[in-house]
C-alpha cells in the first residue's frame, strides 16, 4: 500500500491506499483498499514493541527505521517482517521474525452499535471519524506505555518523560489519564462504537470511578 491523505476543512487525514488502486486497477485491489495510517501505525509500533520489549529509550522514527522490513495488510490480520536481529556489527541473528497481528478493519457505519449519549436518538447519531478514533486508540496506548514506565520506574516522573518526548507537562499528564479509562470505553473506542465528538480532548481527565465517568459523558452504563 502507499502513503496518501486528505484535506477537510483545513484538516490533513492521512491513509495507506492499495497501490494497484493508486494505478487504476481497481480489480486488482483486494478487499482492503485504503486504511487510516495513525490507527496501522501505532497497532504496529505496540505489537513490535511489546514483541522484542524494546525500553522507552528506543522513539518511534528508530523502531520503525531499525526493526521492521515490511507491513502486509490483510482482511484479518497484520503481518510483520522484522529485520534480523543484530548481535555486533559483524554479526546476525538469524532471519527477522514474522508477526501475525490479529486486526479487521472497522465498518464506516455501525450506528446500531454506538454508544448513544442518554435522549439522542440512533437515527440522529454519527460514529468518530476514523482519524479521530486512531489518534485516540494511539494516546490510550501511548498514556499505558507512560504509567507502565512511572510504576516500573522510581526515578522516572512526567516532567522527565515530557523532557523526552518534547512536549508539555500537561500534555503528559492529560495523556496518562486516558489509560484509567473504563475498559467498555477503551473497547468501544477500538470497535469505532464512540460517538461523533468523543475524541482526545473530551476523554481526557476523566473522573477515576468508571460509573461517573458514563455519568460525565452523558452515557448509559454498560
Amino acid at each position: 500500500m502507499s502513503p496518501s491523505h486528505a484535506q477537510k476543512r483545513g484538516i490533513k487525514y492521512r491513509y495507506y491506499l492499495s497501490s494497484a488502486l493508486l494505478q487504476g486497477e481497481a480489480e486488482r485491489a483486494g478487499s482492503v483498499r485504503r486504511v487510516p495510517a495513525v490507527e496501522i501505525e501505532a497497532l504496529v509500533i505496540r505489537s513490535v514493541r511489546e514483541e522484542l520489549k524494546l525500553t522507552e529509550s528506543v522513539d518511534d522514527p528508530s523502531l520503525v527505521n531499525t526493526y521492521i522490513i515490511r507491513v502486509e495488510i490483510q482482511p484479518e490480520q497484520l503481518v510483520i517482517q522484522l529485520a534480523p536481529i543484530q548481535k555486533s556489527k559483524r554479526q546476525t541473528k538469524g532471519e527477522g521474525r514474522i508477526l501475525h497481528v490479529p486486526w479487521h478493519k472497522t465498518p464506516s457505519t455501525r450506528h446500531r452499535e454506538l454508544l448513544l449519549p442518554r435522549g439522542v436518538q440512533p437515527e440522529h447519531a454519527r460514529a468518530n471519524r476514523s482519524e479521530t478514533r486512531a489518534t485516540l486508540v494511539a494516546s490510550i496506548a501511548r498514556g499505558r506505555r507512560w504509567l507502565s514506565e512511572l510504576i516500573a520506574d522510581p526515578t522516572s516522573d512526567a516532567g522527565s518523560i515530557a523532557n523526552r518526548e518534547g512536549c508539555s507537562l500537561r500534555k503528559i499528564n492529560m495523556t496518562i489519564s486516558l489509560a484509567f479509562l473504563a475498559p467498555d470505553l477503551v473497547k468501544a473506542a477500538i470497535e469505532g462504537r464512540l460517538p461523533r465528538g468523543m475524541g482526545v480532548a473530551r476523554l481526557c481527565d476523566m473522573p477515576a470511578e468508571w460509573s461517573r465517568q458514563y455519568q460525565t459523558l452523558g452515557l448509559s452504563s454498560q
